[in-house]
């Protein structure tokens, strides 16, 4: 009888564990399990996010805002915040993750400054960011040097391939 039941329990996690693993997705790394866009279209959301904000600004200089100031400080704060949420989705090496929080202190600079009403001071940060956002763009090709940094022996097994430079040292 305890013979039968483990053959049972046996059978049962062995046709579960390939159900499973026929409707699952291959993707490799943690940056597949959370990100739900390409970097390059986190980048341009985040642009896009950025240049509301801008715009917010510039109607809110020009007078074309609610009367209350602290309405139109308010959506230009949203606005940041939204990018600096959408900039979590670029993900492609560590030399872009790097840029891409150095691009983000650009946007929280320019929130402390709404918060502490110095519109002009947040105009330049967020033309900063925006700058450096738009740089990332030429960051997500992983050159040859950056590819044989970055493998490890693990995704060489997962993957099947031999790679012989991977892990190489100079």
């Amino acid at each position: 009888m305890k013979l039968i039941k483990s053959a049972a329990v046996a059978c049962t996690l062995a046709l579960s564990m390939g159900s499973f693993s026929v409707s699952a997705d291959v993707c490799l790394g943690m940056a597949c399990m959370y990100n739900r866009m390409t970097p390059m279209e986190g980048i341009n959301a985040t642009l896009g996010q950025i240049n509301e904000a801008q715009e917010a600004i510039k109607l809110r200089n020009s007078g074309g805002a609610a009367d209350n100031g602290k309405a139109g400080d308010e959506v230009i704060i949203e606005n940041i915040k939204e990018a600096l949420k959408l900039s979590k989705e670029i993900n492609a090496n560590d030399k872009l993750d790097r840029n891409r929080n150095r691009a983000n202190g650009y946007l929280k600079k320019a929130r402390e400054a709404i918060q502490a009403g110095n519109l002009a001071l947040a105009a330049d940060e967020l033309k900063e960011a925006d700058r450096r956002f738009s740089e990332l763009k030429g960051m997500i090709d992983l050159t040859q040097e950056d590819r044989i940094s970055q493998q490890t022996n693990l995704i060489n097994r997962i993957t099947n391939t031999p790679d012989t430079a991977a892990g190489a040292r100079k």
